[in-house]
């Protein structure tokens, strides 16, 4: 198991994956700041259907699942099986697609529901980092 990031921000590998290229820890603190403290955890399918069933009542896997802990923790949890898929479905390239979904992943830690104005703080963290 694969552990990067910085002190606040604990990036784990539990996949056989490799990760792509994505400033995790730069995006992270351009959405929540240096201080928020974030645990993300790449896991397999059968993790991911786990929590997804254990959480959200869905007996399936999901790409990617936001837990506010606190104002200033949280975790993330991604699937990047299901993030290949469904990159494909919108037309994204994989890495381009795991950065936008990383993005939303840390609006919805930011307080944010899906709304038009959640899809404005996307777009404007998206364009600094060009996804």
């Amino acid at each position: 198991m694969a552990i990067v990031g910085n002190e606040n921000c604990s990036i784990q590998n539990t996949t056989k994956s490799t990760l792509p290229r994505v400033p995790f820890v730069e995006m992270k603190e351009a959405v929540l700041g240096k201080d928020y403290d974030l645990s993300v955890v790449f896991v397999d399918v059968e993790h991911m259907t786990a929590l997804n069933l254990q959480y959200r009542k869905l007996d399936q896997p999901t790409d990617i699942l936001s837990f506010p802990i606190s104002d200033t923790e949280g975790e993330i949890f991604i699937n990047l099986e299901e993030t290949k898929k469904e990159a494909v479905k919108f037309d994204r390239e994989y890495e381009n697609f795991l950065a936008f979904l990383f993005i939303h992943g840390l609006t919805h830690l930011k307080g944010f529901d899906h709304s038009s104005t959640m899809e404005h703080e996307e777009e404007k963290i998206r364009r600094i980092f060009k996804v």
